[in-house]
């Protein structure tokens, strides 16, 4: 990987987040209306939360403040699969429809874990 980093924009984690996050938009749309200050809302900012603290730790002005970022991202992450758990769980949404999310939301968080152990052995 020769590309030069210019910005957060250019971070394939970040892109991927970003896909996640209307992913879930497109998903939460179908449920019920008298979710959306409840788990909707929950979802939808957990999901919004990754790529955000991704780009919000690419700001900052040290290392170890991106890489807290970046866990805190990962968190976020993890709430936000718990979020779709619970709303299968609940009869809000298909199990069909959390496992098509899933592969996306695993695919972040590694991304997330390698870009955290990149800093951290610089």
């Amino acid at each position: 990987m020769t590309d030069k980093i210019a910005s957060y924009r250019d971070l394939i984690v970040w892109q991927q987040a970003m896909d996640l996050t209307v992913a879930i938009y497109e998903v939460t749309r179908a449920w019920p209306k008298d979710e959306l200050y409840g788990l909707t809302g929950q979802v939808r900012r957990a999901a919004t939360s990754v790529p955000a603290n991704i780009a919000e730790g690419y700001g900052r002005e040290s290392r170890a403040s991106y890489q807290q970022f970046l866990r805190i991202a990962q968190g976020s992450l993890k709430e936000l699969e718990t979020h779709l758990f619970i709303a299968q769980r609940v009869g809000i949404t298909s199990r069909e429809a959390v496992e098509s999310l899933m592969p996306h939301s695993e695919s972040v968080g590694k991304l997330l874990r390698l870009l955290i152990r990149k800093l951290s052995s610089e």
